[in-house]
């Protein structure tokens, strides 16, 4: 591996799109440096101490880290993820929509539809995410003191902030145009990556357990890889027969091959959107007045705690895999290219019946793979019910005392689904150049 990073490094083209790369994530981290106007360190801090293991550190999560600085890019990419949701959505139902996406330079399109509904998005979230902040220091403190009093510091806000929304997605999509990977992802990575230094550090300081906290970082994040590996490389073969044609004196086709069926087709999609959509209830409630149902959704979705949290989440990131793993398969039209090539599925009639039956083996292999992102996604919940029988008076929260989340199952996904990812489009450029591959 270390030797086909060198013959990266040698192509001038290939080498480009590294630095790029990398020049735009030391721009991103610049950008999640830079803090709003206004903001109140004191209660900043407080706020990420107080919440690192609940909302805040997802927020922080999907901005790259720019949220435990309150920066311009606070919002991240989110706005963007909930614009591409709600599109997701939508194109199946809108029968215009799904015409659109058809037709010549319809997915374009509704790309820039998603830009567009993106800004509105970040307008709410920006609003949403200074509210919830100040319902969750609960100590009469404000994260931005005069906002919402004083409408010129409003305005400002409210503008710098969206701004940086749509400079972070326009970083992003030149990563992906001009670098090595989807850009969106890899400023996500970056964020991870970035912050899991401190959250150990955090972890093995801040706990009586030193130890056990250790062996269970270690064995969870060791797990989980390899538990992600497996999954995310694991392939059901469909035989496909091409049939026999004869033209003059020579004959085509024939040929046996096969339509490799991933048990995970969607990588850690779901997860993104997932982890996106249990933000919104709690951003949501904070438009509102103050009580008892605005207070319970705080708690729950705000804090990340209870069993009505992570059922949700789980069940969440399983719709999402299937949903995801469908619209995948009916936007690849599979049945209809073998058709139009002569090739067919043995004992499976061409066409509508194909197009049914890949979609029915795609979603029981993918029910390995949904199950097992939720298993993944709620491990901190599942480590924080074993730490609370174990040591019920050790009242520790948070990363501080919950080794699951000093990656997080969801953070461990992206982290090597973005990995992989990038590794085979390297190798890709690598074997057009008749280089060594990275994987053997």
């Amino acid at each position: 591996m270390i030797e086909a990073l060198r013959n990266a490094f040698r192509l001038p083209d290939l080498r480009n799109k590294l630095l790029i790369t990398g020049l735009i994530l030391v721009i991103y981290q610049f950008a999640a440096h830079v803090p709003v106007i206004g903001v109140e360190r004191s209660a900043l801090r407080a706020l990420m101490e107080g919440n690192a293991g609940g909302l805040v550190g997802v927020l922080n999560l999907l901005s790259g880290g720019a949220v435990q600085n309150f920066s311009v890019i606070a919002n991240g990419v989110y706005p963007y993820i909930t614009a591409s949701i709600i599109f997701q959505l939508l194109v199946p139902i809108v029968p215009q929509l799904e015409q659109l996406q058809r037709e010549p330079g319809g997915r374009e399109k509704i790309e820039t539809y998603t830009y567009y509904l993106a800004i509105p998005m970040a307008i709410l979230q920006s609003v949403s995410q200074i509210n919830i902040f100040n319902a969750l220091l609960g100590t009469g403190q404000s994260i931005i003191p005069g906002f919402g009093a004083d409408p010129l510091l409003t305005i400002t806000v409210i503008v710098t902030m969206t701004a940086g929304t749509m400079f972070a997605i326009w970083l992003g999509q030149l990563i992906t145009e001009q670098g090595i990977g989807n850009g969106l992802s890899i400023i996500i990575f970056a964020g991870i990556v970035a912050s899991a230094p401190q959250n150990l550090v955090q972890l093995l300081t801040s706990t009586t357990q030193p130890i056990y906290s250790l062996i269970m970082f270690i064995l969870i994040t060791v797990v989980s890889i390899i538990g992600i590996v497996v999954i995310q490389e694991g392939v059901r073969r469909i035989p496909v027969q091409y049939g026999k044609r004869v033209r003059g004196r020579r004959q085509y086709g024939g040929a046996s091959t096969h339509i490799p069926l991933k048990v995970n087709p969607v990588g850690m999609i779901p997860l993104i959107f997932a982890q996106s959509i249990i933000t919104f209830p709690a951003l949501i409630v904070s438009l509102f007045p103050e009580g008892p149902l605005r207070d319970s959704i705080t708690q729950t979705f705000g804090q990340q705690q209870g069993l009505g949290y992570w059922l949700t989440f789980f069940l969440l990131v399983v719709g999402f895999t299937f949903f995801y793993s469908d619209v995948m398969v009916s936007n690849q039209n599979l049945a209809e290219n073998l058709q139009r090539n002569g090739g067919f599925i043995p004992g499976i009639r061409p066409g509508k019946r194909t197009q049914d039956y890949i979609l029915r083996v795609t979603r029981r292999i993918t029910l390995v793979g949904a199950l097992f992102l939720g298993v993944i996604a709620i491990t901190p919940g599942v480590v924080d019910f074993i730490n609370r029988l174990l040591f019920p008076y050790e009242a520790v929260s948070g990363i501080a005392g919950n080794p699951a989340l000093v990656l997080t199952g969801s953070g461990l996904i992206i982290v090597v689904g973005v990995v992989i990812d990038t590794m085979r489009q390297l190798e890709a450029q690598l074997v057009m150049r008749n280089y060594d591959r990275f994987m053997r």
